[in-house]
């Protein structure tokens, strides 16, 4: 892991969590955040805050994100619920390089989630238009609301760019996937990039004993970087452990942590977690 010096400031820490009742099947008496919560406690140069849908201001007042360098999201059933204002909110101190944003599981649909994969899908389009064109092109966005949209396994890939004419259209990222199953089969894990700051005292391979399976394609832009892969029994694969540079600030996807499964009661991923922290804490950017 990172180490920082003893006379550096923590690295403050946001936790939210959308705290549905069935994680307490594997949780209880406490919610998966609050799990999260106490082991990053535990270890040095971390403060730590929960916070949820039912805090004030949803949990991300001004006050709040201002005091926080690292943001751990934990969302599925009530993302919608969650105001496009907030969202903006927590998004635009990621673009900022204010703020570090870790998505976890089904927080591939979180808000913040979704307009930061937009942002980068944005860039990347940007990057594909000749130089020249760039400054005066035209742009229409297509798939601007997709949560809770599935695709099907022969959908078209997103992101997307086509050219009509005068108009660059950009089909912006799903961000899902094709396939899902909630059995409880075990996933094992490669660590695809052993030398990256999120991947130290990781083995080059473990398992999860329990999770949910996703399988690719999951649509999302190119990641900078797939620190973990996860492949399953029946064949399934998938990027497990995506970062992104989104203007000046930095995104990391951690795939499992479904909540009927007591994953982040086990080391490996708990020390996914601090890692990540570490990386997307202040005294690294």
């Amino acid at each position: 892991m990172v180490s920082r010096g003893a006379d550096t400031k923590p690295i403050r820490v946001l936790i939210w969590d959308e705290q549905q009742p069935e994680q307490k099947q594997a949780y209880g008496p406490n919610f998966l955040g609050e799990t999260i919560a106490a082991h990053l406690r535990a270890q040095p140069g971390i403060t730590v805050k929960t916070a949820s849908l039912d805090s004030p201001e949803q949990g991300v007042d001004e006050a709040t994100l201002d005091a926080t360098d690292v943001v751990i999201w934990w969302a599925h059933r009530k993302a919608n619920t969650f105001t496009n204002a907030h969202a903006e909110r927590v998004a635009s101190r990621v673009r900022e390089g204010r703020l570090g944003l870790i998505a976890l599981h089904s927080a591939h649909w979180a808000k913040p989630f979704v307009l930061l994969m937009q942002d980068r899908s944005k860039a990347d389009a940007l990057a594909q238009v000749p130089e020249a064109e760039r400054a005066s092109a035209r742009w229409e966005y297509v798939n601007e609301n997709p949560i809770y949209k599935v695709v099907k396994r022969d959908s078209p890939l997103t992101p997307s760019l086509t050219r009509e004419g005068e108009v660059w259209r950009l089909t912006l990222p799903q961000c899902v996937f094709p396939g899902w199953r909630a059995d409880g089969a075990p996933s094992h894990v490669t660590t695809l990039l052993p030398q990256h700051p999120i991947a130290a005292g990781l083995p080059a391979t473990w398992d999860i004993p329990q999770t949910e399976m996703y399988d690719e394609p999951f649509h999302v832009p190119p990641p900078d970087a797939v620190v973990f892969e996860e492949r399953w029994d029946r064949g399934e694969r998938f990027r497990s452990g995506c970062v992104w540079q989104v203007e000046k600030g930095r995104v990391f996807y951690f795939r499992p942590g479904h909540e009927t499964y007591p994953i982040y009661k086990q080391e490996k991923p708990l020390r996914v977690i601090e890692n990540a922290v570490r990386w997307l804490g202040p005294e690294q950017k």
